[in-house]
């Protein structure tokens, strides 16, 4: 059974190869992803951050030349999410897009809070990323 989906966009006026540098970093993830906020660590080459949901496993995709940040994050019960990712050339900047899978169970009204949310932190690192290229 497939599973609903929206893709969330935004178009950020810096370069697609510094953000895609940036959003990689686990460990500044606590500066745009508000769900992570409390903070990252690095345990034996694994990260770990506090969410609302409790202390979450994040794994990012390897580096690589295409823009790709997809990222696992499990869950304290070991529930993982797989969010796809990417950061893609638009002339000088970048277009960044995350796919927010539906939650198995979650409600139409679930589903679009967890949307807004995305679309909150990707808001986020563009206004981060933006007055940091104008400094």
């Amino acid at each position: 059974m497939l599973q609903d989906v929206r893709i969330v966009t935004v178009s950020i006026a810096v370069p697609w190869q510094v953000v895609y540098e940036f959003a990689r970093q686990p460990s500044l993830l606590p500066q745009w992803a508000s769900g992570l906020a409390a903070g990252i660590t690095e345990e034996g080459g694994r990260w770990f951050g506090e969410s609302p949901m409790g202390r979450v496993q994040i794994e990012m995709a390897p580096d690589n030349p295409y823009g790709v940040l997809d990222h696992d994050v499990t869950l304290p019960d070991g529930t993982v999410f797989h969010n796809p990712m990417r950061a893609v050339a638009n002339g000088d900047g970048c277009e960044l897009t995350f796919t927010v899978f539906r939650a198995v169970g979650a409600d139409s009204a679930g589903f679009e809070k967890d949307c807004a949310h995305v679309a909150s932190d990707l808001q986020a690192l563009k206004r981060l990323l933006e007055s940091a290229a104008h400094r």
